[in-house]
């Protein structure tokens, strides 16, 4: 499967975790919190199928989004601990949440794509489904109750 492929059954979150601060960002783009789309209407979140099917595999989808983005690949970190599921009219869509292993936010990786970081208190009034997810991501990493 091509990069294109990966990333139609699947979704990702993009964020920046500062140790040194604690500041945890997030990728937003006009309209969605994921890349490379918002998720259908359809969307509700679901347990992990006992059978996916083709398509969901972690390690390929982090390689597709770093193709797709031109992300160095060295610098982007898989969440294993995620794993959000959501059932659409055409089927499961999983969303994965991967993390920029650098000092800084790469504003200048997600820029040309028309994406920017952003504290989860700035982004107020996006879709309440992918807040959610990003209340999941803020928890795993920062923690908090779940």
């Amino acid at each position: 499967m091509d990069a294109y492929d990966w990333l139609a059954r699947n979704r990702v979150v993009l964020c920046h975790f500062d140790t040194y601060s604690a500041a945890l960002l997030f990728a937003h783009w006009d309209g969605t919190l994921l890349a490379p789309a918002a998720l259908p209407a359809s969307a509700a979140p679901m347990a992990a199928p006992d059978d996916p099917g083709v398509g969901h595999d972690g390690a390929a989808v982090r390689q597709a989004a770093c193709e797709r983005f031109g992300l160095n690949a060295d610098e982007v970190v898989r969440l294993d601990d995620f794993d959000a599921w959501m059932q659409t009219a055409d089927g499961p869509v999983r969303v994965h949440a991967l993390r920029f292993d650098t000092f800084d936010a790469p504003g200048e990786a997600i820029g040309p794509h028309g994406g920017t970081f952003r504290h989860l208190t700035q982004l107020r009034g996006s879709p309440m489904i992918e807040l959610n997810l990003l209340r999941q991501v803020f928890n795993l990493m920062v923690g908090g109750s779940r």
